[in-house]
C-alpha cells in the first residue's frame, strides 16, 4: 500500500498497530477493532483528545462522538425536563413504547446514564442504544443528561439521576409505567451512577428489578496521582492504549475534582459515592448484570464489584466481551456491539417479566 500523500506532495509515513499499541494489548484486541483504530488515526484523528475543557465546551459539534445521533422528533420520542433537589432542570428523553406491538401497558420502565467520564456525554450520546432497548425490550426508556463537571459539583450527577428515578415512579400514570417495574442503566461514568444509585434504593426500600452496569468504574480512579495507584492489574495493562488510557482518566479526575477543591467536594458526599466498592452494605441488592470488556482499563474493579455483590449474597450476572475496548457498545459494525444489543434486550425482558 502507498503512503498517504498530503497536497504539498510530501508522503506521510504509514501507521502501523505497532505504532499505537504495546505488544501485550495489540495480542489481547480484536483484529476489527486494530484495523478501526488504525482506519480512524490515517484518517487524521489525533492520538490524544483534546483536552482543554474550554475548547470542548466551545465547539461541542466539532468533538460530537461518531456514534452521536439527535433523535428529536422521532416518533415515540419526547422531550422533558425534570427539577432536581436543588431547582436545576434536568433534560431528558423519554422513549416511549409502541403499543401497537407490545399492548396498552402499565410498561416497564428502564432509565439510561451515559458515559463521559462525569464530564461529557448527553442526549445524542446513546440515543442509538435507547432505541435499541426500547424497541427490543418494549419498555420505556428515559435517558437522563445529569450534570457534568467541572461546571457542577461532583456529585449533583448522582442527586440528578436519583431525582430522576423518584420523578418517574411519581409520574407512573402519565407516563404509561409500572412503578414497581424500574430497572436502571448505564456506561461507564453512567454505570457508576447505576451502582450508586442502587444502594440508595434500597435504602429508601424502591424496589428495582434490574442494575444494568456496563464497563463500571467503582474505584477512587480519579483521585489517583499515577496510574500505578490503581491497586487492579488492567488499569496497568492498559494505561497506554489507545482507548480510555490513564492520560484521559486523568484528565476526568481534573474535571471533577480540581485540586484546590478536591478536599471540599469530597467532604459533600459519602466516601463509597466516589469509590463504590467501599460501601459497607452489600446485602439486600437488586439483581445486577454488570458487562466488561477484555481489553478495558476499567476491567477488574467492574468484577471485583461484581464479585462484591455475590458475597453480599445478591444476583449477579457479569459477562465479559473478548477483544473488546471499553467504547465497544457504540460500535454498530463489531459484532460483540450487536451481542451486547440482545444481551441487553433479553435481560430487560426477564427484569421486567416481558414474555
Amino acid at each position: 500500500m502507498a503512503a498517504p500523500v498530503e497536497a504539498s506532495g510530501t508522503a506521510q509515513p504509514e501507521i502501523k498497530a505497532e505504532d499505537i499499541f504495546e505488544p501485550h494489548v495489540l495480542a489481547k484486541y480484536d483484529p476489527e477493532i486494530v484495523k478501526y483504530i488504525l482506519k480512524v488515526r490515517a484518517a487524521g484523528a489525533p492520538a490524544q483528545p483534546e483536552s482543554r475543557i474550554e475548547v470542548i465546551r466551545a465547539n461541542p459539534a466539532k468533538f460530537a462522538l461518531p456514534w452521536s445521533k439527535d433523535v428529536t422528533g422521532w416518533e415515540r420520542v419526547v422531550d422533558a425536563n425534570v427539577t432536581s433537589q436543588d431547582g436545576v432542570e434536568i433534560p431528558i428523553k423519554i422513549y416511549q413504547t409502541n403499543s401497537a406491538q407490545f399492548g396498552n401497558g402499565p410498561y416497564g420502565v428502564h432509565l439510561n446514564f451515559h458515559g463521559g467520564g462525569f464530564v461529557l456525554g448527553d442526549l445524542n450520546t446513546e440515543s442509538q442504544l435507547c432505541l435499541s432497548m426500547r424497541d427490543g425490550a418494549g419498555v420505556v426508556v428515559i435517558d437522563v443528561n445529569y450534570r457534568h463537571c467541572p461546571e457542577a459539583v461532583w456529585g449533583s450527577g448522582v442527586r440528578d439521576a436519583w431525582a430522576v428515578l423518584l420523578w418517574a415512579r411519581q409520574s407512573a400514570a402519565s407516563l404509561k409505567i409500572n412503578p414497581d417495574s424500574v430497572s436502571i442503566g448505564g456506561i461507564s461514568a453512567g454505570a457508576h451512577i447505576t451502582l450508586i444509585l442502587q444502594h440508595m434504593a434500597r435504602d429508601a426500600g424502591i424496589p428495582l428489578r434490574l442494575c444494568l452496569a456496563t464497563v463500571p468504574p467503582s474505584s477512587s480512579a480519579l483521585l489517583y496521582e499515577d496510574y500505578t495507584d490503581s491497586p487492579f492489574a488492567s488499569f496497568r495493562e492498559f494505561a497506554n492504549g489507545p482507548v480510555l488510557p490513564w492520560a484521559r482518566i486523568k484528565f476526568f479526575g481534573d474535571q471533577c475534582f480540581p485540586a484546590d477543591k478536591t478536599d471540599e467536594i469530597r467532604a459533600s458526599v459519602p466516601e463509597w459515592w466516589i469509590s463504590p466498592l467501599k460501601s459497607e452494605n452489600w446485602n439486600g441488592l437488586c439483581d445486577t448484570f454488570i458487562r466488561t470488556a477484555e481489553c478495558d482499563t476499567l476491567r477488574d474493579e467492574g468484577e471485583a464489584y461484581a464479585l462484591k455483590l455475590v458475597e453480599g449474597g445478591n444476583k449477579v450476572t457479569l459477562k465479559r466481551y473478548k477483544g473488546s475496548p471499553h467504547t465497544f457498545m457504540y460500535l454498530d459494525w463489531f459484532d460483540k456491539k450487536q451481542e451486547y444489543d440482545r444481551d441487553s434486550i433479553i435481560a430487560l425482558k426477564q427484569a421486567h417479566g416481558i414474555l
